[in-house]
């Protein structure tokens, strides 16, 4: 009986041949599980699929514990703040960062296109924020450098594709991950860490690919099936749905604001803000300025982004709010 597989299988496939680590080729062939249909003519074919996955696994067993972490990886944060996107294969985030960013990225419809962590900038407004791209997750594959990356970055993007029967099962595969290695979502408001959970990370998610006809289904079986504690938004990298306000969401995990300078008699630079982490106050600016300027600070006057202050004298305590501009007296 022939086998009659699709041909979505043949360019799976094709990144099998290409695939170098066991967690690579592990993946991609559960994908190819996924993909073939259960019948008569299929069936030596799985078998023998799945005893590839059985001989893979068996092999990262035996491999010494050293060889199997990996390279570590570091990026320099660059702009006014790092958020690194994680999620299962062909979820989504290349696509995704090439429509935020504008710039070209390797996208293809097999997984694994992305094999290591990739910066690029987004701009905002006046701010440039930092996105990493990285390699998909997996149950078997989460490298030790790609948590720590996760640890140290301002902002944690989970990206699943909403048109995936499966993505609650990824989703929640992803969460145990992190929960597994002391790493807690939550929202940007939430900044108080436990002892389970040392690490909390101002977390978004995206359910990609919402304009596929599957999507409203699997949005609707998420928001019943989780208790999330981060915000959860509908995108499309194809279409642009959901995009315009993506920045803007973003801009909000970093919890920074933007400060602008002015010497007095002049007109103040809006180009170049001094970014600063919420609740930070005058004299936390003028540390940043200067260290002169901290030690002799005398009192400053603040003019708000609406209006409302206007050249109002303040002490160096004084908290700051995103576009504030600031005149520093000493």
């Amino acid at each position: 009986m022939p086998a009659n597989l699709p041909p979505e299988f043949y360019e799976v496939e094709k990144s099998l041949h290409q695939a170098k680590t066991s967690e690579e080729k592990i993946a991609i062939i559960e994908k190819l599980l996924s993909i073939i249909p259960r019948h008569k003519g299929t069936e030596k074919l799985v078998a023998l699929y799945r005893a590839k996955i059985a001989k893979l696994r068996e092999e990262n067993e035996r491999r010494p514990t050293a060889s199997r972490k990996g390279s570590l990886y570091r990026i320099e944060k660059s702009g006014a703040g790092q958020v690194i996107l994680i999620g299962p294969p062909n979820s989504g985030k290349s696509s995704l960062i090439q429509a935020l960013t504008g710039i070209e990225v390797e996208v293809a419809d097999f997984p694994f296109t992305t094999r290591q962590a990739l910066p690029y900038m987004m701009n905002y407004e006046n701010i440039k924020i930092q996105l990493i791209d990285t390699p998909p997750i997996t149950r078997d594959y989460f490298e030790s450098w790609l948590v720590e990356m996760i640890k140290t970055a301002d902002g944690l993007i989970i990206v699943l594709d909403a048109s995936k029967n499966d993505a609650p099962i990824e989703l929640e595969m992803i969460l145990n991950h992190l929960k597994g290695k002391k790493i807690e979502p939550v929202h940007e408001k939430s900044i108080i860490p436990s002892e389970k959970f040392p690490f909390l990370k101002r977390t978004l998610l995206l359910l990609n690919k919402i304009d596929l006809p599957e999507a409203g289904q699997i949005l609707e079986e998420i928001s019943l099936l989780f208790s999330l504690p981060f915000e959860l938004l509908s995108v499309s990298a194809r279409t642009a749905e959901g995009l315009n306000i993506l920045p803007a969401k973003i801009f909000q995990l970093l919890q920074v604001v933007r400060l602008y300078s002015k010497v007095p008699g002049e007109k103040p630079d809006y180009e170049s803000p001094f970014i600063l982490k919420k609740g930070s106050t005058i004299l936390d600016l003028a540390r940043l300025i200067h260290k002169d300027f901290a030690e002799k600070l005398n009192y400053a006057r603040i003019w708000s982004k609406s209006g409302n202050i206007s050249g109002l004298r303040v002490t160096r305590d004084y908290v700051l709010n995103d576009e504030d501009t600031v005149e520093l007296h000493l």
